[in-house]
Order: C-alpha cells, then structure tokens, then sequence
C-alpha cells in the first residue's frame, strides 16, 4: 500500500483525494509541515509515500506520472513529491530541515512539495520531473488562477494523452502505422480488465509458440495459419509495453521476459519453418540457422555499440560528419521512414516472414529473410564504423568492461591474457578478432568433416581472442570485438554441422546456438539493467566463446558423423540448463528484491 500525505487545509470541491485514492494511495492529511513530518515518520519504510499540496490542481494523469512510476526512487510534479523505499531517506532528511526551518507557518504562502523538491535537489538528489506535455499540475495561489487551472483540466482529454503516450516515441513504419492505431485500445481493455504486462507478454510468446507450430505442420493451411498467428503475437507483443506505460507498471522482470520471448518467439518461427519444410522434403536447417546467426550478430552490433559510447557525450552529439548528415536526413520527413524501414526491426521483420510464408514456401521466406537482415546489417555496421572513425571516442571504463562482458571469453582466452600481459595498438584488435574467427569458420566449412585443420585454426582462434581482450576494450573500433567473436563461434558450429552430413546435425547445431545465444543475450540485459555481466562461474562452467569454439572442433575431429550429432545434442542440453537454471533465478530474485523497475524505450529490436 502506498500512502498520499495532503498538506494544508482541504480545499472545498476538490477532487484530489478521490484521484489519489484511485492511484492506489491510502490519503492522510497534515495541517503543517510539523504535522508532515510525523505522518512521514510513521508511513512503514517498505512503502512509497507521496506529499502533494492540498491546493493540486491538474489531471489523474500528471499525478499517475509524478507519483506511481516505479522506476524511479524520487519524482515529482509541480506540488507534488513522492519517494520509494530508496528515496525515502533523502525525502525524510529534507522534510526534517523544512520542519525545523519553521516551514510549518508558510504551507499557506506557498507549496511544501515543492520546497522540498528544492532542497532534495540541493542535497544533490536526482529527482524524476515526467514530461507532462498538455497535461495540467499546478498549485493556484488565489482563487482566480484556480479557476483558470481548472478551465485548462477541462481543456484536455486526459484519457486522450494517456493513451497517446503509451505508444512509444519512436518505433518502425510498420508498428506506428498498422498495429499502435489499435494495439493502444487493446492495451486500455487489458488495463481495465486488472491484466499486467507479464500475462500478455507470455500470451504473445505462447501465440507464436502455436504459430511455429502451425508451421511446422508442412501444408498450406498450416503455413497460412501461421502467418495470422505471428502477425497477432507481434499485436500482443505491442501490447504488453503499451500497457507497461499506460498503467505504469514497469519491473524488471517484466522488461526481462519482454526481451527473451521476444527472441524466443522469433528463432522457435524459424525452426518451425525448417520443420514444415522438412515434411515437404526440402532441408531448410542450414538456413534457419544461419538467419538465427546473422540476426543475432546484428543484435550484438546494436548493444556493443551503444554500451560501447555510454558515457561519450559525443555519442548523443553530432560532432562527426556521419552524424551530422544522419542529422540533415532526419530532418526530411519521408528518409526518417524510410531509414528506419532499412534496418528491417522486428516489425518490418515479422510482417515479411507472416506474408512471405503465407503465401510462398519456407526455403523463400528464409531466403528473403536472410538478404533482407543482411543488407539491414550491412548499412547499420556501415554508419557506425564512419561514426566510429570520424569522432574522437571517448570509452570509460564502465563502456570498456561491457565490452569485455559481451566477448564472453573463457579461462583459456583469460589465462592467454594474462600470460601476454600485453595488448594490441589500434585497429589491431578488432582486425585480430576479425581474422582469427574468419580462419576457424573458413577451416570448418572447406575441409573435410573430421580433419584436424579445424582444430588448428580453433587453437590459433583462442590466440587471437586472447590477444583482442588483453587491454580494456577502449578503441575506436573495438565494439566490434564482441560480434566478431559471436559470428566465429556460430558460424563455426554451423559449417561443422553441415560437412557432418548426417541427418539432424543441423537441428542439433541450432540447439546448441540458441542455447548459446541466450546466454549473450541475458548477458545484454543484464549490463542494461545495471546488474553486471553473469557470474565468472557461469561463463567458465560453459567454456567461453573460445573454449566452445575449439571443443566443437575437437569433437568433430574425433567422432564420427552420427556421434558428432549426439555430441551437439547432449552439448545444447547441458548448457541450456545451467544458463535457463542460473538465469531465472538471478532474475526472480531480482525481481523479489525490488531490483529498479526498466523499461527499453530505444531503437526496436
């Protein structure tokens, strides 16, 4: 329960307590900033608690905004302060100063929420101020301006705004124009009807689930069937975080879920189709996999860049050429459409894949899919390497440690480490990078299942990844470390499962990459939510991108195809089960803990 404390005298017909009581808020009211003080006092500390002027005039939403967000420990509105449990020492220190300032004689001059606001700031307090927009929040100081501030309640449609502001800011073509017009209503309906943003995030994983299904079946119906299902999980998909921000419930676990069924759903699509087709008698496993790859490679180009650039304020500034015309052609109305369209995000994406296997076969949507992802990834790499090369980048050591956490290197790259000492200049690292896993791959895919060159270049490309994370990854270009090394170790698996030759070696490698994946995938979000890269233990109990790299190949030299297939399998089991096991417990108990609620309003995925 949270508790609304209302300073001053209540004013005759207003509709203040009733809205605070709607936002979930216990009201109590206090005739003084003496009074405040003990009520503050006796207010349990698990709980939030709010102090709003008695005077408040504005809409139920401008409060909903300023008091009920979660993530933020303090925010407020114009009169009107609230703290959750981390914030309440700071709010309680300075309402102690305002009480004993003698503050308890001025409610009735002017507002103690805000004085408060003042002095939390002065303590050096980051206080939350929400974008308000149309929205009304004002304390009136006379009765003719408070006249004048309910005219202009009256003015806006609260309701309106509301539902305006749960669809994102920014979002692709596909999203903005054919799903947000009405996914918003969907999100209210859910609202009223008491369901949280989790319930329909795992509708949407569980519609798709039935859509992959619906794939897999190999006919006609089924494929139709299955493009209506993924459109509609992508509906639902919209939903949940339209939801999230129309009723404000944020947490952590539900931006977790959000993000992992989101890939869940898309690469369980993929291996659907592989199955449909393989009931028509077309192996389509080499593609299905190879567009798990490269959208994953695209993913991690996106995190490393952006974690790369945490903290440059050149990042969020166009001081390089690169920028500055990204600039200029934002500023034409139809390239930003058309730019964000190029990228393929996942709306674009899955509305493709929908139609596409509607209306063609499994081999064509993969196909298209794969070029589609491949020219998107070719202008997103592109414009960041120029913005990387024409700026003078400046990594912190947090950006650097992210770094290090994305290349997930294991005991064998990190002992190599440390027994060099050393590190690269330049451009060398990610040329390192780059070169040591483009051999492994192109040693896999051209020699014969079972040879030992693999192994060799498997043992030169730990070399090479110890050399590429030697020194803090702190270079112009070294972002591109971490998706270097996720393409080598992929793609390795991938050209091995294909010379085995052996019926279900390439199911078995999609496995094992989507195990893997996930791994470096909640280690993305966990760096995103503050909570640090997984455990030392984690990544050495699965061997690192390095140690697994050179296992596969050593596995495929030693075993023959039918056994290199088992290997895969029972390889794809354990390290699924150690990553799924330690991650939803790290991310339940977070959520228990009362770990800061997020929310992932950036670029769509």
């Amino acid at each position: 329960m949270s508790t609304a404390i209302v300073t001053g005298q209540p004013v005759p017909g207003s509709s203040l307590e009733g809205d605070l009581r709607s936002l979930g808020f216990e009201v109590r009211v206090a005739a003084d900033a003496a009074d405040t003080e003990m009520l503050l006092a006796a207010v349990p500390a698990d709980q939030r608690v709010a102090l709003v002027d008695s005077r408040f005039v504005g809409h139920p939403h401008a409060l909903r905004l300023g008091l009920t967000d979660p993530r933020f420990p303090l925010a407020a509105v114009t009169g009107a302060v609230t703290a959750q449990p981390a914030g309440r020492e700071a709010l309680t220190r300075a309402m102690s100063r305002e009480a004993s300032a003698g503050g308890g004689t001025a409610v009735a001059v002017d507002s103690l929420a805000d004085r408060i606001v003042t002095a939390l700031g002065t303590d050096g307090a980051e206080v939350h101020h929400p974008e308000l927009g149309s929205l009304v929040a004002a304390v009136p100081a006379d009765p003719q301006a408070r006249n004048e501030a309910r005219q202009a309640v009256d003015a806006v449609d609260d309701e309106a705004v509301r539902l305006k502001s749960a669809v994102k800011a920014r979002d692709g073509f596909f999203t903005t124009f054919f799903i947000s017009p009405y996914s918003r209503y969907l999100a209210r309906w859910c609202a009223r009807r008491g369901l949280t943003p989790n319930q329909v995030t795992t509708a949407s994983l569980l519609t798709a689930l039935i859509a992959a299904g619906c794939a897999a079946t190999g006919t006609r119906p089924g494929f139709v069937a299955a493009g209506v299902l993924l459109i509609f999980s992508f509906v639902l998909d919209c939903t949940d975080g339209q939801l999230a921000r129309y009723s404000l419930q944020y947490s952590t676990l539900g931006a977790w879920l959000d993000a992992t069924f989101d890939r869940a759903k898309e690469y369980a699509y993929y291996a659907g189709l592989a199955l449909g087709a393989a009931r028509g008698g077309d192996d389509v496993w080499a593609l299905a996999l190879g567009a798990m790859i490269l959208q994953t490679c695209r993913h991690v180009v996106d995190f490393s860049f952006n974690e790369a650039n945490v903290g440059d304020p050149d990042a969020t500034a166009n001081t390089s050429p690169t920028a500055a015309l990204s600039g200029k052609l934002d500023s034409v109305g139809w390239t930003v459409w058309a730019r964000r369209m190029i990228v393929l995000p996942i709306g674009e994406r899955w509305a493709m894949i929908a139609v596409l296997t509607a209306v063609t076969t499994p081999r064509i949507t993969l196909y298209a899919l794969l070029v589609g992802c491949a020219l998107a990834a070719t202008y997103t790499t592109a414009g960041r390497v120029l913005r990387s090369l024409t700026r003078r980048a400046r990594r912190t050591d947090r950006a650097a440690l992210a770094l290090a956490d994305l290349a997930d290197s294991g005991p064998l790259a990190q002992g190599l480490a440390r027994v060099l000492d050393r590190g690269l200049p330049g451009f060398a690292v990610p040329a390192v990078a780059l070169l040591g896993g483009a051999a492994v791959v192109t040693a896999s895919a051209l020699t014969g299942f079972g040879g030992v060159l693999p192994v060799a270049a498997a043992a030169v490309y730990v070399l090479t990844s110890a050399l590429a994370v030697a020194r803090p990854l702190k270079g112009a270009l070294d972002w591109l470390v971490p998706p270097f090394f996720r393409a080598a170790e992929y793609g390795t698996v991938l050209a091995l499962a294909v010379e085995a030759g052996v019926n279900g070696a390439l199911p078995a490698a999609f496995g094992l990459v989507a195990a893997v994946a996930y791994h470096h995938y909640d280690t993305v979000y966990r760096i995103r939510g503050n909570a640090g890269a997984p455990p030392a233990w984690l990544v050495r109990a699965i061997g690192g991108q390095e140690g697994r790299t050179l296992l596969v190949t050593v596995l495929a030299a030693l075993l023959t195809p039918a056994q290199f297939k088992g290997a895969l399998t029972v390889l794809a089991v354990a390290v699924a089960l150690v990553v799924l096991v330690e991650s939803i417990r790290f991310w339940v108990t977070a959520h228990k803990g009362g770990a800061p609620a997020v929310h992932d309003e950036g670029e769509p995925a």
